[in-house]
């Protein structure tokens, strides 16, 4: 193996390669990155939601379809098949999760419907888009990591590892998301308290 390391890597290497970093890059950096915003910025104002957006859709939009753009590519080019095996599946499933997501987030911000909690609460489908969210990451951060530690040696061969320096990316990007997002759970009364207090004015 460590005469082939030295070597460039294959085109279905490039392929593979660059479908791992766009989606790591979208799955990992930009939607979390979407996410940590609408956690902290709801907390301090209203006008949270343009920027959440901006992220969510017109960033993370475009890197995750090329990724998997590339990922559907570096298939063909290795005779896989497509959604064969399990990282092809999950990979199907979390771009559907995606598109399920931003559209129930458009949906629920320019479409109000009435809470059966009271005047004033959010609907169901709010906290639900808010579940929706964390689990696409929960899954995104096992997809990279079942692509980083099994699914490229299975399919490359191994001849070109990966870099630990990448899986020591992948554990920081979780690691760092998980602390800053339960760190801002403890902002949810502060929210809250605001939110109450802004429905008494009005």
């Amino acid at each position: 193996m460590s005469a082939f390391s030295s070597l460039p890597l294959f085109p279905t290497e490039v392929l593979a390669r660059n479908h791992a970093i766009l989606c790591t890059v979208g799955f990992l950096i930009l939607l979390p990155l979407g996410t940590l915003l609408a956690r902290y910025a709801r907390t301090f104002t209203n006008r949270w939601f343009f920027g959440h957006a901006i992220i969510q859709l017109f960033l993370s939009g475009p890197v995750i379809f090329a990724g998997w753009h590339y990922g559907w590519k570096a298939a063909d080019e290795l005779e896989l098949g497509h959604f064969e095996d399990p990282h092809t599946k999950m990979g199907l499933a979390l771009l559907i999760l995606y598109v399920i997501q931003l559209v129930w987030g458009l949906f629920i911000h320019f479409v109000k419907t009435p809470s059966p909690f009271g005047p004033g609460t959010r609907p169901p489908q709010n906290y639900f888009h808010a579940f929706l969210g964390l689990v696409i990451l929960i899954l995104a951060q096992e997809q990279v990591h079942y692509g980083l530690w099994t699914e490229w040696p299975t399919t490359t061969g191994n001849i070109h590892t990966v870099p630990q320096s990448a899986k020591h990316a992948w554990i920081a990007l979780v690691v760092v998301f998980w602390v800053l997002y339960i760190a801002g759970l403890a902002l949810v009364p502060r929210q809250f308290g605001q939110e109450s207090r802004a429905r008494e004015k009005a």
